[in-house]
């Protein structure tokens, strides 16, 4: 039976992914700062698919985070043949207005939690020559975006840093997927405190169900990168890139300006 290690696995995608990955019969480590939510969720899952669940309670915030965890499944004795980097999270506003801190810890869990995690676990699994990484990003990674600064640039990131990988160990047996959903059914909008009326103008494309089973789905093909949502998802995919830069980012700063400005 395979083990999958999921961080951000409280809520939303990651939830969800824990979710299907146990009525797939996989054993799971789920991973976020939430103890009571982790320890619920994990006493359903082990009751209802009967499978192995751990429970490793940790702010990746926190400098050294992701060696923590590491070690922690090295003393479980566990091996994680399927690595998904969920954890992540946005904040809308200004970049020169918002809270300077809260935009380091964007970048420490989007971009170096991730990082750190893929670098512990990789080299084991190319030893192994099996093994698979899911990297969530985002539609927002594929264009700057005004307001959603550091969101969107470390969503770029996770992009160019998983195709990347997805080219350098597959020879070695190992899959790697970056993941861009669009809008999705969680509570993304609030935690990234989006003004109410602009977050209800967003349209809502795909719930944390469509976006983890398509993601197995590419999984198991081999593919590098999926877009999940409807056709203007992956439209927005592909035109930003051939969209006069000056054009594209007058039009999105006037799209996710707060009515308040």
């Amino acid at each position: 039976m395979s083990t999958a290690l999921i961080t951000g696995a409280s809520s939303g995608i990651g939830k969800e992914f824990a979710q299907e990955l146990a009525a797939l019969n996989t054993n799971l480590v789920l991973v976020a700062r939430s103890e009571e939510k982790l320890n619920q969720l994990a006493s359903q899952l082990q009751t209802q698919y009967k499978i192995q669940v751990d429970v490793i309670v940790k702010d990746l915030t926190e400098t050294g985070a992701a060696g923590a965890v590491f070690d922690a499944v090295k003393e479980k004795g566990l091996t994680i043949d399927l690595l998904i980097n969920n954890a992540g999270f946005g904040d809308y506003g200004d970049f020169a207005e918002t809270d300077g801190e809260r935009q380091i810890k964007i970048v420490q869990l989007n971009i170096l939690a991730l990082v750190d995690f893929t670098h512990k676990f990789l080299p084991l699994m190319r030893q192994r020559r099996s093994g698979s990484i899911i990297n969530l990003s985002s539609l927002t990674g594929f264009q700057p975006m005004p307001y959603l600064s550091v969101y969107a640039a470390s969503k770029a990131f996770i992009i160019s840093f998983s195709q990347a990988l997805w080219a350098e160990n597959r020879h070695y047996g190992v899959r790697v997927l970056v993941v861009c959903p669009g809008p999705v059914e969680t509570n993304f909008f609030v935690e990234a405190k989006f003004p109410p009326a602009l977050a209800s103008s967003t349209n809502t494309i795909s719930t944390s169900e469509e976006v983890v089973r398509a993601s197995l789905k590419a999984l198991e093909r081999g593919e590098p990168i999926i877009v999940v949502g409807g056709l203007s998802t992956k439209f927005i995919s592909r035109v930003s890139a051939l969209v006069p830069r000056t054009i594209l980012l007058n039009m999105l700063e006037k799209q996710f300006r707060s009515k308040k400005s």
